[in-house]
């Protein structure tokens, strides 16, 4: 939620029990299963051929040269132009259709073409707008085309296409590297991701190039902000360290969001799904077009609501998005305002192990009420953003960009507490009968209540050779944490505040980032950060009198290269050193054990990529050695944040593969593998026996938590007849320890998940667009945990660690359906 006051979870009273025998056979079929793909894919491949083609090149209209990247389409179909800004896209068999090329800048360039065998020629020149319409407040934060740091960029088309209400993190699931989970089992409510074993507390995310990471917990939180996804225009997913940014260190992968888009001609949309558990989602969406030739609005509406998977989870998600902008030939401003407020019933306890086989949609929140459970054990936040961005173009080759920023967020968890002593409070019990009471059942809200603002800024100079960018940021966090009884069996007045801690972060950094052209194929690349960051947390729930007051200071450096070794391939590299700080809950759960330390990273990457008009891959290898990496243990705080822990020693190395292919006319693959090895060092585990007494198990050489040794995807698209899109989607993750002990008592079992997807857009005079969606996930209702947690102890009679897990299950076979409404 941002999130409230964190205390450790008891551990579970059967931490004797031993963990079921998980069924190998499993394994077995989703090999087998893998194979099986394969093979079909192969078949496919083999059987399909192109047989019309239509090529051509685009110019820029006023100087005549070439356009590289220009956006070229048919039927759903599309292409990006090369250096000299050839395109070519093969066509069905039959029909007229419409190309249409499209580049930021320009005015979109629409002609009608018809299929025939052979190939056909059709060049385009694109027309400048005059206006300033490039997102400049985003260009010094990506990873440009030629840049040495992995990336994949997806487009509105892209996100669209499997927009039916579920959270952003699950609509990148496909990304390379990327493991996505939901506390309810359907995508809808509290989502989660990780790339390259990296949690979302270690990915820096950015709107507009505005900091979105919560400032205490380093978390997203997306739930905050439903279905932000129909506002993108685009998401740029580097992995590594990647380019410097503003806000929280990347440690795992920088995830840009963009959503400041330009549409020159009004414009309306309705949008409404429907899915299994009573899952729904309603968008509409408005914009003026280009107003008196200067300015535009735009907006959204969206309500997301589902009554989950698991038991009770449902979740009520509402949100909005406006946009207004004055636009010149050198000058844009404008001004962003959305937000987002959910009410979540809580699930983030997990199943546990001895009902997962028997009762995968078990829910404990909510059963410390005696009887039925307890109906609002709730998390409940509102969250609100305001941007505004000031973007100039001094000349052709130098511009910058300056924005202000607010995010208020407020709310809070309910829980209901059976049998709580009135001291813990710091409250006396009454008396009753000449007896004083020592506890009381009540129900109590852990309030958050805070501020994040600042500015951000970026100057960027391009040239034949030399491109440049300065820009940084300076952000202050304030926030209340406190807690309230709102009820109580007796002897508490309602509303009794029992704690209050606040906090207050600034976070200042700066960066120049260059890339230089040695030659036309040769370029160097250079960026060097500076990061000050004092945080100040005056107490915490479970610690009253930890002051903590720290200031850290790090400086990031990058370097990289890359060279084009003809037009069609291109090898790159680069190294990167990059400094995180703790988080809130580091500092809470480990006080009295060790304060925690500040991060170190050494991230060094290679990797080689060739393309053409069929087909397109990217292979990459990394090394990413750490210095005090804060792990997960697998234990959670009582309101579902991971207790992590430092590690001297750890490391990440791995082989990451991408690529697509036209298979022909009606189809195409798009494939993903990530190959990893994560290893820690030297860990002590310490576990408790049955009389508490400590136990440490020295490691020398185990599995990161939650990092899998292999992930891989598939797309498979078939496009049988004009405007409709059928795609075939598979998933594969290895096994998942959840602790740093390798044991396989605690950990979640490997899983294959395919999903069907069919978007098909009516012919129809009436509307701009009538299109249709379908999509049936987990086709094989597979049984799959892809997040869970685990708790040791120390079996004194066996003379070994004994685990006791937690699990959150997704969803069987399941199906949304919707459609969208084009004005």
């Amino acid at each position: 939620m941002g999130c409230l006051t964190f205390r450790l979870r008891s551990h579970p009273m059967n931490l004797d029990q031993v963990m079921l025998v998980r069924n190998e056979l499993t394994e077995n079929r989703i090999f087998k299963m893998k194979q099986l793909m394969l093979l079909v894919l192969l078949a496919i491949a083999g059987a399909l051929h192109a047989q019309s083609v239509v090529t051509g090149t685009v110019t820029d209209k006023t100087s005549g040269q070439p356009m590289e990247g220009v956006t070229i389409s048919v039927n759903q179909t599309g292409a990006l132009t090369d250096r000299k800004g050839h395109y070519r896209i093969p066509l069905p068999k039959k029909g007229t259709y419409t190309l249409t090329a499209s580049f930021i800048g320009f005015k979109t360039f629409n002609t009608s073409i018809s299929a025939h065998n052979g190939t056909q020629q059709t060049d385009i020149s694109l027309e400048t707008t005059a206006l300033l319409v490039k997102p400049v407040e985003i260009s010094s934060l990506r990873a440009g085309k030629n840049s040495p740091f992995v990336n994949t960029t997806l487009t509105a088309a892209d996100i669209k296409k499997q927009n039916l209400g579920q959270d952003l993190p699950i609509l990148l699931d496909q990304q390379p590297g990327v493991v996505t989970n939901s506390d309810a089992g359907t995508g809808i409510g509290y989502t989660g991701m990780r790339v390259r074993g990296s949690d979302i507390t270690r990915i820096n995310v950015t709107v507009n190039g505005i900091p979105i990471n919560d400032a205490e917990s380093q978390g997203t939180f997306f739930v905050n902000m439903p279905d932000i996804a129909s506002s993108l225009s685009s998401v740029q997913l580097q992995r590594g360290v990647g380019t410097s940014t503003n806000g929280a260190g990347a440690f795992g992968a920088t995830l840009n969001l963009s959503t400041n888009e330009f549409n020159e001609k009004a414009y309306g949309e309705i949008s409404n799904s429907y899915g299994s558990f009573n899952s729904w989602k309603h968008t509409v969406k408005a914009g003026s077009g280009l107003i008196n030739d200067h300015f535009t609005i735009d907006a959204r509406l969206s309500k997301v609501s589902s009554d989950g998977y698991i038991d009770r989870a449902t979740s009520d998600l509402r949100s909005f998005y406006t946009s207004a902008a004055y636009i010149a030939k050198k000058t844009a401003i404008r001004l962003n305002v959305f937000s987002g407020k959910e009410k979540t019933y809580q699930a983030w306890n997990g199943v546990p192990q001895d009902l997962l086989e028997t009762d995968r949609t078990y829910n404990s929140a909510g059963t410390d009420k005696s009887g039925t459970p307890y109906n609002n054990e709730t998390d409940n936040y509102q969250q609100d953003h305001y941007q505004l961005f000031l973007n100039q173009e001094i000349n052709p080759h130098l511009n910058f960009n300056v924005a202000l920023h607010l995010t208020r967020g407020r709310g809070y968890y309910e829980q209901y507490k059976h049998n709580q002593a009135f001291k813990d409070y710091g409250l006396i019990g009454p008396i009753t009968n000449g007896d004083t009471l020592a506890t009381t059942d009540l129900v109590r809200q852990l309030w958050l209540d805070n501020y994040f603002y600042g500015s951000v800024f970026s100057i960027n100079r391009t040239g034949d050779k030399f491109n440049w960018s300065l820009g940084g940021g300076w952000n202050r966090y304030t926030g209340d944490h406190y807690g309230k009884i709102i009820w109580a069996q007796t002897g508490i007045d309602k509303d009794q505040e029992y704690y209050r801690y606040p906090a207050a972060k600034n976070d200042f950094n700066i960066y120049w980032k260059g890339e230089y052209k040695l030659t036309t194929a040769l370029s160097i690349f250079a960026d060097v950060q500076y990061r000050n960051i004092m945080y100040n947390m005056d107490g915490f729930e479970a610690a009253p009198t930890y002051i903590a007051h720290k200031n850290y200071n790090f400086v990031n450096p990058k370097a990289g290269i890359s060279y084009q070794l003809n037009p069609t391939n291109r090898v790159f590299a680069s190294i990167a050193i990059a400094h995180k700080e703790p988080n809130r809950v580091d500092f809470e759960s480990n006080y009295g054990v060790a304060e925690p330390k500040p991060e170190i990273l050494r991230d060094v990457e290679a990797g080689y990529s060739w393309n053409n008009n069929i087909a397109a891959i990217q292979a990459n290898v990394y090394y990413m050695n750490y210095k005090n990496q804060l792990v997960q243990t697998g234990k959670l705080t009582d309101v579902g944040a991971y207790v992590r822990t430092n590690i001297p020693k750890s490391y990440r190395m791995g082989v990451e593969v991408n690529g697509t292919v036209k298979l022909g006319s009606i189809a195409s693959l798009a494939a993903n593998a990530a190959l990893s090895q994560n290893k820690v060092l030297d860990y002590h585990a310490v576990s408790y026996d049955a009389v508490e007494h400590e136990h440490t198990i020295v490691f020398n050489k185990t599995d990161i938590s939650f990092s899998p040794a292999f992930v891989g995807g598939f797309t498979l698209t078939v496009k049988p007849i004009k405007n409709l899109n059928v795609d075939v989607l598979g998933k594969y993750v290895s096994r998942q320890y959840m602790d740093n002990t390798s044991n396989k008592a605690g950990s979640l079992d490997p899983y294959f998940v395919n999903n069907l997807r069919v978007n098909y857009v009516v012919p129809q005079p009436l509307f701009r667009e009538l299109g249709l969606q379908f999509m049936v996930n987990n086709i094989f209702d597979v049984k799959y945990t892809p997040n869970g947690s685990t708790y040791s102890s120390f079996d004194t009679d066996n003379n070994k660690m004994t685990y006791y897990s937690y699990y959150y299950p997704m969803a069987g076979i399941n199906f949304f359906a919707g459609i969208t409404i084009g004005l």
